[in-house]
């Protein structure tokens, strides 16, 4: 049982993450006040679809706005929780022309504050686990600008009183993944039957933490009094190589993986793994979904919507 703010402002509510916390806090009984832009990481009819549920409620309220340019204040004003997931996401994506759309997102520190950062935020961490108190040299530009908005938190946290959090998450996926994302890349090839591109050898591994253990992080977030100014891992436990994901996925469908190995891109890290002892301490996180169960949801998802494609 979570304890539900009267009122929560999501940024980024149509994304990958947003949509699912927006709907666990609407079934909270929380008024929920949805931003986002739609802009171009994937299609507008997508994140559309990920909102359907949302929008069957009264207490749900959408409005399209562009942070780094719309007026907020009057939004946050109404809050007792902002959840701040708007961003420019993405490792590969962070270098060259795209660079400055990590840099335009302004801050909304206004009541409790939680900012979704990131692992990146570490880069190639010497300590596996890693715990939030590491030296955090990032490795990409996503990682530095990451990182540069938990300073702002920190700053507005320890000059103005704000009620700041930070939730370094790790490698999310289940399904509504932005089309981008590996797993995501990984399904639609599959039921495509076309050869996957794999980055590196594929023995590289990730700290994959289910899409449902992270909303409850940020719903635990919002609400508990230790959380105030403070940095947590938030990971699943599972430190999966790549191979061994895509050999999961040929099993659930029930056909063998074609694949394709390409060179490693900048900014990619060979392994992550989150110390979680922080959040299981203060938070009381523990992930409860197991990973070969996650991924089989998230490709049960994207095979439905396969489906639904070809009937359109």
């Amino acid at each position: 049982m979570h304890t539900s703010p009267s009122t929560a402002l999501v940024t980024g509510c149509a994304g990958f993450i947003g949509s699912h916390l927006t709907e666990a806090l609407l079934t909270d009984g929380a008024r929920v006040i949805g931003v986002d832009c739609f802009n171009d990481n994937y299609g507008r009819a997508e994140k559309l679809r990920n909102l359907e549920s949302a929008r069957g409620w009264e207490r749900f309220e959408f409005i399209p706005l562009d942070l780094a340019r719309g007026e907020l204040q009057s939004l946050v004003s109404e809050a007792d929780v902002v959840f701040h997931l708007a961003a420019e996401p993405g490792v590969r994506a962070s270098w060259g022309q795209r660079f400055e759309s990590y840099m335009r997102t302004k801050s909304l520190p206004e009541r409790r504050f939680v900012f979704a950062s990131s692992s990146s935020v570490y880069g190639r961490a010497e300590r596996l686990p890693t715990p939030e108190d590491v030296v955090c040299e990032p490795f990409s530009p996503y990682g530095v600008t990451k990182l540069a908005a938990e300073h702002m938190c920190q700053l507005y946290h320890q000059n103005f009183g704000i009620e700041t959090v930070a939730l370094r998450l790790f490698s999310v996926y289940g399904p509504r993944q932005r089309p981008d994302m590996a797993f995501r890349r990984f399904c639609d090839a599959i039921l495509d039957d076309e050869r996957i591109e794999v980055f590196g050898d594929g023995e590289q591994t990730r700290d994959f933490t289910y899409v449902g253990d992270v909303v409850d992080a940020f719903r635990t977030a919002a609400t508990d009094p230790r959380a105030v100014g403070r940095v947590y891992n938030i990971g699943g436990g599972h430190q999966v190589s790549v191979n061994d994901a895509l050999r999961l996925l040929g099993e659930f469908a029930g056909r063998d993986v074609r694949r394709e190995y390409v060179a490693v891109q900048k900014g990619d890290v060979p392994r992550t793994a989150a110390d979680t002892s922080r959040s299981r301490d203060e938070l009381g996180f523990v992930p409860q979904t197991a990973f070969a169960e996650g991924l089989r949801r998230e490709f049960e998802w994207a095979l439905e919507g396969a489906a639904v494609t070809r009937l359109g």
